[in-house]
């Protein structure tokens, strides 16, 4: 999982088995966030991130979900709607992770070691900071 800014930069970065929840890893992920001495005020994530647990934890933190709800929910709605016209921004960070698809060692994972993989990620995320400034 990868944190961005607004402008597409990596911000913190989060690796885990693939067999874990999103929902369980956002929060890990928020924690990592070191080079920002604060939290977001929002944070643009996909269907995958629709929980209503993991929104109410979020608004105590006082950071403001903003995803589309499943088709399937059962639920009554948690937004009106009026939020996700800042969901067309989310290919901001899709544009960081086919970035990041430019190196090999990042698209499939090679190594043994998580710390190696992780390590060729914050490699990739350099690289990629280099050739934007």
């Amino acid at each position: 999982m990868i944190f961005v800014d607004r402008h597409g930069t990596p911000v913190a970065i989060d690796t885990e088995s693939a067999s874990r929840s999103e929902v369980k890893l956002i929060e890990q992920l928020l924690a990592k966030n070191t080079l920002q001495n604060r939290q977001p005020e929002r944070l643009v994530y996909d269907k995958a991130a629709d929980s209503d647990p993991l929104r109410k934890r979020l608004m105590e933190k006082k950071i403001d979900l903003i995803c589309p709800h499943r088709k399937s929910r059962v639920k009554p709605k948690t937004q009106d709607g009026r939020k996700l016209p800042r969901f067309k921004r989310r290919w901001i960070v899709e544009r960081s992770i086919a970035w990041l698809h430019n190196y090999r060692r990042i698209v499939t994972r090679w190594e043994y070691h998580d710390y190696l993989y992780e390590s060729f990620v914050i490699l990739g995320c350099l690289f990629t900071l280099l050739k934007r400034f």
